[in-house]
């Protein structure tokens, strides 16, 4: 009766073996799976930073910006849609890099600058069952920065700056506290 309960066990844990090495098997093809569709290889993709900024602008040129693109969409389905136009060089599908999403949109490089006028008339044309929209790709400017906003009236102002000590824009203010913030209140008399 002993020898039948070990090797029973011996069997059991064999099978535990198997079903941990297969779950094992899983969770590396599940992360290769992850990594692969978080960064899918693009080998064209290095060309780009090791061009000259001229060539980049000449890249830029040739290439369209489109926008409200599915998310289940892919490189080969929209090159696919645009080879209509002319040759396509490169698409690039841009992911959010925390949570391995497309963003909605991407751009298309073409060989020929004609090739963005002829995309120009997909415009608004349905794609995957979705309005797409196509503009041409600007040319980012360097060091322009769309974050450096300036206050009307000049340079931007830090906490408690005051112009003048006679001028204040809430002088006929009376201040309301509401939810622990002080809004003004303009007397109209």
């Amino acid at each position: 009766m002993r020898s039948c309960v070990c090797v029973l066990n011996h069997h059991v844990l064999q099978e535990l073996d198997a079903i941990q090495t297969r779950v094992l098997e899983m969770e590396e093809a599940e992360e290769q799976y992850e990594a692969d569709r978080q960064f899918p290889y693009n080998p064209q993709a290095g060309l780009f930073y090791s061009m000259t900024h001229e060539d980049r602008i000449d890249a830029d040129k040739r290439s369209i910006y489109v926008g409200n693109v599915d998310y289940g969409a892919t490189a080969d389905e929209l090159e696919m849609y645009f080879n209509v136009c002319g040759h396509v060089n490169r698409v690039t599908i841009p992911y959010n890099r925390f949570t391995g999403h497309p963003k909605g949109f991407a751009y298309i490089e073409f060989s020929e600058r004609d090739s963005v006028r002829t995309a120009m008339t997909l415009d608004e044309t349905l794609f995957r069952g979705r309005v797409i929209k196509v503009l041409p790709k600007r040319t980012n400017i360097p060091g322009f920065r769309t974050t450096d906003r300036f206050l009307r009236g000049g340079w931007p102002r830090g906490r408690g700056f005051r112009a003048s000590r006679f001028y204040s824009p809430f002088r006929n203010c009376q201040f309301i506290r509401e939810n622990g913030r002080a809004h003004p209140w303009i007397d109209s008399f």
